[in-house]
């Protein structure tokens, strides 16, 4: 369940996830608050907090600030939480090279979906988030338990979703014993997802909600089932999805591989061993177990 947000702490993130989106670059005070919209005040009191804290550095000369030591120490924290995207970048380069396309790990981070590593060619990039409320992050729960498939299913959607209750469960049964998901995404998809990355479930604009009414929005309906690829004949596939597990047997990361072309469901069958085979290797490479 979601708490209360709060709005001086959002105005806060919003400066380090400015920045964050343009490393190396700095920005003034004038600047910075047209950018996000802050009053000057309100700014300046947010820059010379997080400047104070080390989390910003200010050019004395220039008078503008960029990103500080203090989150060169917390990102390793962090990514000591997340140590199988480590070990996932190796994989990722591997599926890159060998079927040139875009590859990323990615895992659900509080009320988002955060991309952790990305390896290839593509738009995609570290650190890009999309909200995870449906219809989006079907497959960061596809393989966990129950209750957090219905936790997730629970949740507020971002935009009114349709159930198919018994394809629901039939896309869930099938992932499982597959191991990967494959899932098919028309250009109005690729739009929508590109809108909703670095948004909020609950920031979405009007014109996301409006382009969502004219896709359809089923749940589970964007999945192929088995009897819907055929090995001969091709399929248009977004992509290919397959998780890995932490040391308690629960979900933990999802590999992606993007594909955007039309395949064979003979092809599909290739790209989803490979995939599962790699995040398998990174679930017994960070010490995780397949659930019983």
């Amino acid at each position: 369940m979601t708490g209360r947000r709060s709005a001086p702490a959002r105005r806060v993130v919003a400066v380090l996830d400015f920045l964050v989106e343009r490393p190396g670059e700095r920005f003034g005070l004038s600047e910075l608050a047209r950018e996000l919209d802050l009053a000057k005040p309100t700014c300046l009191g947010i820059l010379n907090e997080l400047a104070a804290s080390g989390y910003l550095v200010r050019d004395p000369g220039t008078l503008t600030y960029g990103l500080g030591p203090a989150l060169v120490a917390a990102g390793r924290v962090a990514q000591d939480g997340f140590a199988a995207a480590r070990l996932a970048r190796a994989h990722l380069d591997a599926l890159s090279a060998r079927y040139r396309t875009t590859c990323t790990v990615s895992a659900v981070a509080g009320e988002q979906i955060m991309v952790l590593e990305s390896a290839g060619p593509g738009p995609v990039k570290v650190g890009q988030t999309y909200p995870f409320a449906p219809p989006v992050g079907l497959m960061y729960v596809l393989w966990d338990s129950d209750a957090a498939f219905d936790e997730w299913l629970a949740r507020p959607p971002t935009v009114p979703v349709r159930l198919d209750a018994v394809r629901l469960r039939q896309v869930v049964k099938e992932c499982r014993e597959r191991g990967y998901l494959v899932e098919s995404l028309s250009s109005a998809g690729w739009r929508l997802y590109s809108l909703m990355a670095g948004m909020s479930a609950h920031e979405l604009p009007g014109e996301v909600r409006d382009l969502v009414g004219e896709l359809v929005s089923n749940l589970g309906e964007r999945v192929y089932l088995g009897a819907d690829l055929a090995p001969r004949r091709k399929h248009e596939v977004s992509l290919l999805a397959a998780p890995t597990f932490s040391p308690d047997g629960r979900q933990e990361l999802v590999m992606t591989m993007y594909v955007g072309a039309a395949i064979t469901g003979a092809e599909i069958a290739r790209r989803g061993t490979a995939l599962v085979a790699a995040a398998d290797a990174v679930t017994a490479e960070s010490g995780g177990r397949k659930p019983c």
